[in-house]
């Protein structure tokens, strides 16, 4: 299991990367062209928005699976396991909730998405707001997967002293401070 989610989170990041170099070409490209032959590409700035957003929201979903978002650690180091179990679960459940109410309010929004067409280069914008989607079930899908772990005790200290915040950095990652 943990290989094909490390693949997931390859491709994921991947997906980021083409996204970012996509804006970075976009915008520098649009600049170079003003400032040196006084003319520019239209449908570069409204991509390079579009894909902002994308990078955003798909970026949130790559965050929340590696535990980046911000989280109230002073609160749950001061419990023990079974404090931080709930805390885990109560978060998880919230952020479930939250998902769900994402999704739907997405799948509401959709048809009026879909029949409305950006300015400049004239694609749905489905494209731009489905990304919800893509977020709501990344985003669900992974707090759900760490509810049923936590119900069914398989949360591995490892795993509850991270979202305590009580984590240090692989062996590999620390540096020789002896030298």
């Amino acid at each position: 299991m943990r290989s094909v989610t490390t693949l997931i989170g390859r491709g994921v990041e991947f997906v980021l990367f083409c996204l970012l170099a996509g804006m970075v070409l976009m915008v520098f490209g649009n600049v170079v062209l003003r400032y040196v032959f006084n003319t520019g590409l239209n449908f570069s700035e409204e991509m390079a928005r579009y894909f902002f957003v994308w990078l955003t929201f798909i970026g949130a979903v790559l965050t929340f699976a590696q535990h980046g978002h911000i989280g109230v650690e002073t609160l749950v180091r001061t419990f023990g396991r079974r404090g931080r179990l709930i805390c885990m679960a109560l978060s998880n459940a919230i952020i479930l909730l939250c998902a769900g109410v994402f999704f739907h309010g997405t799948w509401l929004q959709h048809e009026i998405n879909a029949s409305v067409t950006a300015p400049v280069v004239g694609i749905s914008m489905i494209w731009v707001f489905g990304v919800g989607y893509f977020s709501a079930l990344g985003i669900g899908l992974i707090a759900a997967y760490r509810l049923l772990r936590i119900v069914t005790g398989r949360m591995t200290e490892a795993e509850i002293a991270h979202f305590a915040g009580e984590f240090e950095a692989p062996a590999s990652d620390a540096k020789d401070l002896s030298r």
